[in-house]
């Protein structure tokens, strides 16, 4: 095994189960995890089910986000091909049985409630012999497509009202309370190669007259204005006047986001223009200025992009796809906040997601005599929302695309670097970025801060989400797949921790073209 002291066999009756125990970290220490705890009664479950043991596996996580879309346990079919493929979004085979299946388990959760009553009702409910009582608000899907990112979008176009509900702004979930993008020393860093590389053009006279530096997801503005108050200053010792010649494009999906941001940067208004966009296809609003732009500046949007999960397994390639429900006690609750039925909520959550808290209030006063009420019925649902997980087989990488130009080809060299392994494809951060490499300068840069993964392998070690960040999503990114594109595209793609904070998760991305 590759893994001995991440993968183990459990035994009982004489058949193996295998054991993926992911949180490594987690075994030493002054509280190491007790592994037996978390394991024994689960094993205990399953060996009093008429399963086949065999046939089971038994994955360990350690889910860090507090507010997060899993159960402590919960059971992932893993589906077994046949036949023709599917006319579905993804190119699936068709399936008609369930071959084996996955016994997910959160350890960090696991000391809080009954194992082995949680697992032997969740396989009776698999046998029909228990009703799970989940209400569902869609069917199975690819994890891209999902609800979860309905709410997503929501919370960005509403944040005012979500703000005003929490009495707190959204930076305040972050750690530390605040963007590692307005940390002034490297944003100096930054404007200071920036500046060299400006002069190195002069010297040539190969500079343009416009100098353009973009941002993509501004949040309130307050790390476009760290930025330019910082660049004043350094141009100002610099003596070059590069100020004068700047053009800084805040760019945001969200209208009210961007008028936060506009106020934010005042001081600097006839340089700064912005734009609504869509931060997975920037070249719909910013196509004119392809081989133009300087500097592509991101800091903690990627991870809160759309992205689809796919898995090696056995020597066979899945998809994960994911239902969202509420559970039955929960969508009682919510309903009896709003005078309706359990089964109306899920249509109350369309309604709420299609026209947003405002009009919602409006189109339904019977449930919401208020925009507050919509406002705290759309907080109730999000916290209670969970998703259900399979694994779907997939007829081939080549006929999936993570994003309109990119194969999922470009997945193999990673799905399969060694033992099973689940990842992240970021299909929203991959279409961003395929997307923003043209519009850059040839000495131009694309630098982002953000959550990624520089080693394939820390997939096999720990969660990487999906997790709760308020009422938006985050999920880790897969940084060896960006770098494999970005190379395909003629992109060299570095990664560095972030080196000014102690303590931080954050990795720099710097993107150029290759020399």
């Amino acid at each position: 095994m590759s893994a001995p002291a991440r993968t183990t066999q459990q035994h009982t009756r004489g058949v193996a189960v295998l054991v993926d125990f992911r949180p490594t970290g987690k075994l030493r220490g002054s509280k190491p995890v007790d592994v037996a705890a978390a394991l024994g009664p689960v094993v205990d479950a399953l060996a009093e089910d008429s399963v086949d043991l065999s046939r089971v596996r038994v994955v360990c996580d350690w889910v860090q986000y507090r507010s997060n879309f899993r159960e402590v346990v919960d059971i992932r079919p893993i589906l077994a091909a046949h036949g023709q493929p599917e006319l579905t979004p993804v190119p699936l085979a068709a399936v008609v049985t369930e071959d084996e299946m996955e016994v997910a388990i959160d350890v960090r959760r696991s000391g809080d409630v009954d194992l082995k009553q949680l697992t032997g009702e969740l396989m009776r409910a698999r046998c029909g012999e228990v009703d799970l009582s989940r209400v569902y608000l869609e069917p199975w899907l690819a994890t891209s497509a999902s609800v979860i990112w309905e709410f997503n979008t929501l919370y960005w176009k509403a944040l005012d009202l979500w703000e005003q509900a929490t009495g707190r702004r959204y930076e305040q979930a972050l750690p530390g309370g605040q963007s590692d993008a307005r940390n002034r020393d490297a944003v100096r860093e930054m404007i200071t190669g920036l500046l060299g590389l400006w002069d190195s053009l002069a010297a040539r006279n190969a500079l343009p007259e416009e100098l353009y530096i973009v941002e993509l997801g501004v949040g309130n503005g307050s790390q476009a204005k760290t930025w330019l108050d910082e660049f004043v200053e350094l141009d100002r010792e610099h003596g070059k006047d590069y100020y004068r010649r700047l053009h800084y494009l805040m760019c945001d999906y969200s209208p009210h986001v961007l008028e936060l941001a506009r106020a934010t940067v005042a001081d600097h208004a006839q340089h700064v223009s912005s734009f609504v966009l869509d931060a997975t296809q920037p070249r719909t609003a910013l196509g004119f200025l392809r081989y133009k732009i300087f500097l592509v500046y991101i800091s903690n949007v990627y991870d809160n992009l759309p992205t689809d999960e796919v898995a090696q397994i056995g020597g066979h390639t899945y998809i994960v796809q994911t239902r969202a429900y509420l559970t039955r006690d929960a969508a009682a609750e919510i309903g009896q906040l709003t005078s309706a039925q359990p089964e109306q909520v899920p249509g109350l959550i369309r309604k709420l997601l299609r026209l947003g808290p405002a009009l919602l209030a409006e189109a339904a006063s019977a449930h919401f005599p208020s925009v507050e009420a919509a406002v705290e019925f759309w907080r109730r649902s999000w916290d209670a929302l969970r998703l259900e997980e399979r694994y779907l087989p997939l007829a081939g990488l080549d006929l999936y695309q993570i994003a309109p130009t990119v194969s999922g080809e470009m997945l193999r060299p990673l799905l399969e670097s060694g033992a099973t392994i689940r990842m992240h494809v970021n299909n929203g951060a991959v279409a961003s970025f395929v997307d923003t490499i043209p519009l850059l300068h040839p000495y131009g840069r694309l630098i982002c801060h953000d959550l990624f993964l520089t080693d394939v392998h820390a997939y096999r070690t720990g969660f990487r989400g999906p997790g709760k960040y308020d009422g938006s999503i985050v999920n880790w990114l897969n940084g060896p797949l960006l770098a494999h594109i970005g190379r395909r595209k003629g992109f060299d793609v570095d990664y560095q921790r972030f080196a000014h904070r102690t303590g931080t998760n954050i990795v720099t991305m710097t993107a150029q073209v290759r020399d």
